[in-house]
């Protein structure tokens, strides 16, 4: 059944089997649907039309220099469309599926619209662990371009409602699959000759992986501009108290408004981030702030977004 939408012309639909159905259909007719992974919402459309691929950047809004993620059922597909060496295999037969992405050597012959790529020679590959991103990719027999279901720059969804908010009226379609289990998006490393780079903080740390910290140069990935996961209000880092005209997060110690953990604890933190942000720009207050965020382990990720999110525009 459909559920009504706020917004002209978005439907959103349980993530069961008719709503899958539902999606492929869409998404074989060259048209983007927003679905969970197991990170955040996932904007998803055929990765080897550029019709398909166009139709993403248009409901983002997304520059086109910036690189898409393609979501694959696993390691065989993924060697179909990219260049794996003996790193990458184990890497993706540890993680995959999960919220890691590898960006590898893309294949002459991998069928993938240039869009995807933005002109470079790399891919960056995902295998989600969702059941129902992994459901519409077994149902379309496709390889799925899926950014973020969000208005380019803004703050990463992880409810459907989130998504209408930022992409209503733009997209048909809106798979519900609940509120998304990290609430960060996927760890992304760049393989190559030299070993790995970390291009992206996520939920798999680089300490986990054995990667150095993020590198400054030139777009690889997703999620590399200085300012992207912003809300629409000032945002203030490093908050112990509210200033007048201010919304705070808090943190452990730091009480605030509303506490991403009250016990301090990082994963808890990491899954409610974005749907405090969301939460703070529906608020009266001019501003939004935010308690300090240890650096250790999945802090470091968190942080990494909120710097992002407060930086100029």
């Amino acid at each position: 059944m459909t559920t009504p939408a706020t917004r002209t012309d978005t439907c959103i639909l349980a993530a069961d089997r008719a709503g899958i159905d539902e999606a492929m259909h869409l998404i074989l007719g060259g048209l983007p649907v927003a679905m969970p992974t197991e990170t955040v919402y996932g904007l998803a459309a055929d990765a080897t039309s550029g019709e398909a691929v166009a139709r993403i950047y248009a409901a983002k809004g997304r520059p086109s220099f910036n690189p898409l993620i393609v979501h694959v059922a696993g390691l065989e597909q993924a060697e179909r469309i990219g260049i794996l060496g003996e790193t990458a295999r184990a890497l993706a037969a540890r993680y995959w599926p999960g919220p890691l992405t590898l960006v590898m050597p893309l294949r002459a012959d991998a069928g993938i619209a240039s869009l995807v790529t933005a002109g470079l020679p790399t891919i960056a590959l995902r295998a989600s662990a969702h059941p129902v991103m992994q459901g519409v990719i077994a149902a379309t027999g496709r390889p799925l371009a899926a950014p973020s279901a969000n208005a380019s720059g803004a703050i990463s969804p992880t409810r459907a409602a989130h998504v209408l908010a930022s992409l209503g009226g733009r997209i048909p379609l809106i798979l519900d699959g609940g509120a998304t289990a990290h609430g960060l998006e996927s760890t992304i490393v760049a393989v190559d000759e030299g070993g790995l780079r970390l291009l992206r903080h996520g939920p798999i740390s680089a300490e986990e992986l054995g990667a150095g910290g993020l590198e400054a140069g030139p777009i690889e990935a997703p999620g590399q501009l200085a300012s992207h996961y912003a809300p629409s209000k000032p945002l203030r880092l490093d908050a112990s108290t509210a200033e007048p005209g201010e919304w705070l997060i808090g943190f452990g110690l730091v009480a605030g408004d509303v506490s991403l953990s009250r016990d301090g604890d990082l994963v808890e933190a990491a899954a409610k981030l974005f749907d405090l942000l969301h939460d703070g720009d529906q608020r009266a207050a001019s501003r939004i702030a935010v308690a300090p965020i240890p650096e250790q382990g999945l802090g470091a990720a968190i942080n990494d977004r909120l710097r992002r999110a407060a930086a100029p525009r």
